[in-house]
């Protein structure tokens, strides 16, 4: 049951107007790897001051651990695995539509330049504006562009923590890091290596670079928080800060564990928002589109899977879901359940590994290193779980204990409990989403669901690599 009316109540009764201001600010493939979630590796000032002055969410993750199906599901509010957007880069034949189109017809003035990936989600009359709202880390302080119509929602994604960022080269990661000073540099001798990771200058390197992209993101963020300022429209705007998935590195992104699938979520909302609060109830992607039409006291269609988590949730969920299908060229199958401590993991995928061969992660160096080590057979055996094509089909997780989730537990029997019920929830949650959700990629064609894919990616599975090594982000 979905209460607009109530969440607008509550929101008059803490003193802030009826209608404000909505601005999502997007890192790219960016995990929760910020000062503000206890990141030592982190330099990023202006997303941990957005935290001092809002709210940190530490349970905040997306449906799948990759972009085209997470903001699929984002902009229409709606699991993708309901209308056969859940392989990655599938175009839906007859999408739902996007959530904007609502809050346009209610009066707000919607902008969202640059990336959408929505799967085949109609782009027609998404925004009201395409421009560049915020010029990234490139635009001085004083060059503004000029303050909207109010009230808004504007949207914008920073593309320079994404994942062929971070693979690139030295000359390519200076250019995306030039606003950098000296003191925001990585030592790679010095960044924390997940044990999942072997040791090497390579892997070492592609770390450090990522965490200062992520710095490169802060400065963005930055320059949206002067913006507002300068337009003095802080007072009545939410701020949303958050990631699509995982970071872009081999077993964060496209992994539906906690690396490919836990977010940053920091909001921002002056005078409703305690300043410096700590959010444990969860939030996701699926939520972004009842919470901005709750907001805005737009009814929310009942067929949404999401709830409104602003100022607060009325009822939060006991339970966030994920998938993994299609990554490209790459198959698997995985339904996964997550509670506020254990997550469920069901393979469907017989005699498929958790690393997958997508051509597009394969060009990396971490991967590199990663597929040159276990050739030698010096991997750990930690490390050689990535590669293990016998996962059996159920695993059962303590993210507590073990937040890397490497120690599977399903066979504890005091977990006994635990397992049955995450399986149940499981059962009733792809029921829920129905036999879309569960068709082929043969049969969502067949029935006229989705367009033929893309037949470079029979290509790419025969060969193991990409067709032009200059493909677009993805």
């Amino acid at each position: 049951m979905r209460l607009p009316a109530l969440v607008l109540f509550a929101t008059l009764a803490l003193g802030a107007p009826q209608r404000p201001n909505i601005v999502l600010v997007i890192g790219e493939d960016m995990g929760p790897d910020t000062g503000a979630y206890g990141c030592k590796d982190a330099v990023t000032p202006n997303m941990d001051r957005l935290a001092r002055e809002g709210a940190l969410f530490t349970r905040a993750f997306t449906h799948v651990g990759v972009c085209a199906p997470t903001r699929s599901g984002m902009v229409t509010g709606l699991y993708p695995l309901k209308y056969g957007a859940q392989n990655m880069r599938s175009v839906v034949i007859n999408p739902p539509r996007p959530f904007t189109e609502k809050l346009r017809a209610a009066g707000y003035h919607v902008m969202w330049p640059g990336k959408t990936d929505f799967q085949g989600v109609s782009e027609k009359e998404l925004a009201d504006d395409r421009k560049l709202w915020v010029n990234y880390s490139k635009q001085p302080l004083g060059q503004l562009s000029p303050k909207p119509k109010e009230p808004f929602f504007a949207y914008i994604n920073d593309t320079v923590s994404h994942e062929s960022q971070v693979r690139a080269s030295d000359a390519e990661h200076a250019k995306n890091t030039a606003a950098l000073k000296d003191s925001d540099r990585r030592d790679p001798a010095k960044v924390e290596l997940p044990p999942f990771y072997p040791d090497t200058p390579a892997v070492r390197r592609e770390v450090a670079h990522y965490h200062e992209l992520v710095t490169a993101v802060d400065y963005t963020v930055g320059r949206v928080l002067d913006w507002l300022k300068a337009h003095d429209l802080e007072k009545n705007t939410v701020v949303i800060l958050s990631g699509d998935h995982g970071r872009g590195m081999p077993r964060y992104k496209r992994s539906p564990k906690d690396t490919g699938t836990r977010v940053p979520l920091i909001v921002r909302w002056p005078g409703v928002i305690p300043a410096g609060s700590v959010r444990e109830d969860f939030a996701s992607w699926i939520d972004f589109a009842p919470t901005a039409l709750s907001l805005a006291g737009v009814p929310v269609p009942p067929e949404y899977d999401g709830h409104c988590f602003l100022p607060t949730a009325i009822n939060p969920p006991k339970y966030v879901h994920a998938f993994r299908d299609y990554m490209d060229e790459s198959y698997d199958r995985v339904r996964s359940v997550r509670d506020e401590r254990y997550r469920y993991v069901r393979n469907l995928a017989p005699g498929v590994d958790e690393a997958g061969k997508n051509a597009y992660q394969e060009v990396g160096q971490t991967m590199h290193e990663l597929r040159r080590v276990q050739s030698e057979g010096k991997l750990n055996p930690v490390q050689a779980l990535y590669f293990d094509p016998n996962r059996p089909k159920e695993q059962l997780y303590d993210t507590l204990a073990d937040p890397w989730e490497v120690k599977d537990i399903a066979s504890d029997p005091s977990l006994a409990g635990k397992l049955a019920e995450l399986r149940a929830e499981c059962d009733r949650w792809i029921a829920h989403c129905g036999p879309v959700g569960e068709m082929s990629v043969e049969e969502l064609v067949k029935n006229g669901i989705i367009k033929p894919r893309d037949p470079g990616y029979e290509k790419r599975a025969q060969t193991g690599k990409l067709d032009n090594s200059k493909k677009k982000k993805k």
